[in-house]
């Protein structure tokens, strides 16, 4: 049999799709990286070919990626390829298909609906060899009580609950509002619903919080927004405005931004004149020189790359290190998944969202950042939040 697959992007992280020419044979849901769903997804589809999918799974794909963004989608319509799935798993799965998005049904409910009461042990297993992952919606299947039982694919229990955490969201969005809200490049309120599932605590910050509103600057270009960060690093945000406007000044055709050309241009005493330290103009001429060569690509081709390229190749230019970088992905691309865990606001606003003594430290930040994935820059605003309103009634 003839299968093919391919791997596509999603608000929850790259998933993976497989096929024959009679449906669907597997769908992946994201692992921590690309190429790890990459890897899954070729140890499930062995001897299958990378390809271009055909219309019926194209429609498929549109549907998973619409579902994933919390938006009404049909995939109870999708087509199955089942041809060696055992007749017992097939009806299990036939079954399960019939639960409505957002709800919940036991193993033994479902043995009974499929005339086989006691047998909901042999449902949870047949739950668990599951290769259609949200198409057939194993994560709408629970234990007794409605404890959440297992759940096979990678983040296992929190992501089950963050699959029905999107599916709720979906079902109280207003009829009409759509796609993602502003102009992130995803669903505000799906993440907001994926990271209260995922964790209970960071739900009560978020209560108290209110909805997620971290501003995002979109880049005119790489060298304007990156000229911009390097003026601004270790100011106050007062005294950089003044450094950058007075830095602009010195060009009256700079009302987009600045230009690598103004830099190379202009005189170290014409630039020093507007504020500049000495390293930030040897790392604004460095930026501008990279630019200027190609080595640095067009924001377009930045857009393309993932986060981790995006940190490497901006980290090349002098005075820009991981930080800044990531914090470019975050409040310039939207990237919805960084977590800058040296920063020292992050650090600051874990501990007093955890309730602990001491700043905390990377590692326990990272560990508990693993439950936000794939929403980690939504949960970063909400630590930074937890610092501001702490300042605040500090001041009150």
């Amino acid at each position: 049999m003839n299968c093919g697959f391919t791997l596509f992007d999603t608000a929850v992280g790259t998933c993976g799709i497989a096929w024959s020419e009679h449906g669907v044979t597997c769908l992946q849901l994201p692992e921590a990286d690309r190429a790890r769903t990459h890897e899954r997804l070729l140890s499930m589809v062995p001897g299958g070919l990378e390809s271009t999918p055909p219309p019926h799974v194209r429609g498929a794909i549109t549907a998973v990626v619409r579902h994933l963004r919390g938006e009404p989608g049909d995939l109870a319509s999708v087509d199955l390829d089942m041809s060696r799935v055992p007749p017992f798993r097939r009806r299990v799965y036939d079954t399960a298909r019939a639960i409505p998005a957002g709800e919940t049904l036991t193993y033994a409910a479902l043995a009974e609906r499929m005339g086989k009461p006691g047998a909901a042990r042999a449902v949870g297993q047949a739950l668990a060899r599951n290769p259609f992952a949200l198409i057939v919606p194993c994560h709408r299947v629970v234990a007794a009580g409605g404890k959440p039982g297992g759940f096979s694919a990678s983040g296992g229990v929190t992501t089950k609950l963050g699959l029905l955490a999107i599916e709720r969201a979906g079902a109280q969005r207003p009829a009409g509002a759509g796609g993602p809200a502003g102009a992130y490049p995803f669903d505000p309120v799906t993440a907001v619903a994926y990271l209260r599932a995922s964790d209970p605590a960071l739900a009560g910050l978020i209560d108290s919080t209110g909805p997620f509103a971290m501003p995002l600057n979109e880049a005119a270009s790489v060298f304007g927004a990156l000229a911009e960060a390097v003026v601004y690093q270790q100011l106050s945000n007062k005294a950089a405005a003044t450094i950058h406007r007075r830095v602009r000044a010195l060009f009256p055709d700079s009302s987009e931004g600045l230009l690598p050309e103004q830099i190379l241009g202009a005189s170290d005493e014409q630039l020093r004149s507007a504020g500049l330290s000495r390293p930030k103009l040897a790392s604004l001429r460095d930026l501008a020189h990279k630019v200027d060569a190609g080595v640095l690509p067009e924001l377009e081709a930045i857009r393309g790359m993932d986060d981790e390229a995006v940190i490497q190749c901006l980290s090349s230019v002098r005075g820009i290190g991981r930080w800044t970088a990531q914090m470019f992905l975050m409040f310039r691309l939207g990237r919805p998944d960084v977590l800058p865990v040296d920063d020292y606001g992050i650090r600051n606003g874990f501990s007093i969202a955890f309730g602990k003594a001491a700043l905390a430290g990377r590692e326990e930040i990272e560990a508990r950042g693993a439950r936000w994935r794939p929403f980690r820059t939504v949960a970063c605003w909400y630590l930074w939040e937890a610092v501001e309103r702490t300042k605040q009634g500090s001041s009150a």
